[in-house]
């Protein structure tokens, strides 16, 4: 499926016209609210799950060619959907919505933070929010590699990634870069064959 195919939604344009950027701006608003540590579970449970504005193999080839841009993917992704949704209008209403409020809460607390950062009950909050933070990286993981699961190929990519990533501890850049040009050729190879 290419990325301008939608079959939850229907055409490009029915899409245009029905989300708005208002919805746009409050729904990655409330993205970077709910999402302490990344947001990307909640943008792709909002984005696939409760808005249908993506299919989960869209959101996973968006959250994948996002790989491949400098900076946060969430940040990647958010401006990905809002342009996909609405153009540059939708870009820059979606970007703002995920930014605006949390930074201005961000700067706040990271004031605060570098203030009482020797605190043991601040240190032993902060713990426990990264412990809930990578349970829902790797739900958000499985969720991602769902879709997957009936293509052999993108399953020994997930776990060649995977292992480089874990075991042999390279950077993600490399893995990025060493697979992306093997899994490109495996799609062809498999779409080919089809």
């Amino acid at each position: 499926m290419s990325m301008t195919e939608n079959p939850v939604a229907g055409s490009a344009a029915a899409l245009v016209e029905r989300v708005s950027l208002a919805s746009l701006f409050l729904s990655f608003l409330r993205v970077s609210m709910c999402g302490f540590g990344g947001g990307l579970v909640w943008a792709r449970r909002m984005v696939v799950d409760q808005r249908r504005w993506l299919s989960e193999a869209e959101f996973a080839d968006t959250l994948s060619f996002c790989q491949f841009l400098p900076g946060p993917n969430i940040a990647s992704v958010t401006l990905c959907v809002g342009h996909r949704l609405r153009g540059p209008a939708g870009a820059a209403a979606a970007l703002a919505g995920f930014i605006l409020v949390p930074w201005s809460v961000g700067f706040g607390l990271g004031a605060l933070w570098l203030h009482f950062a020797d605190l043991a009950v601040l240190q032993g909050i902060l713990a426990g929010v990264s412990a809930a933070a990578a349970g829902l990286l790797i739900a958000t993981g499985l969720r991602l590699l769902a879709p997957q699961r009936r293509r052999p190929a993108a399953l020994v990519f997930a776990a060649l990634a995977f292992a480089g990533l874990v075991f042999v501890k390279l950077p993600l850049l490399m893995v990025v870069f060493g697979l992306a040009p093997l899994s490109i050729a495996a799609a062809r190879f498999e779409s080919a064959a089809r």
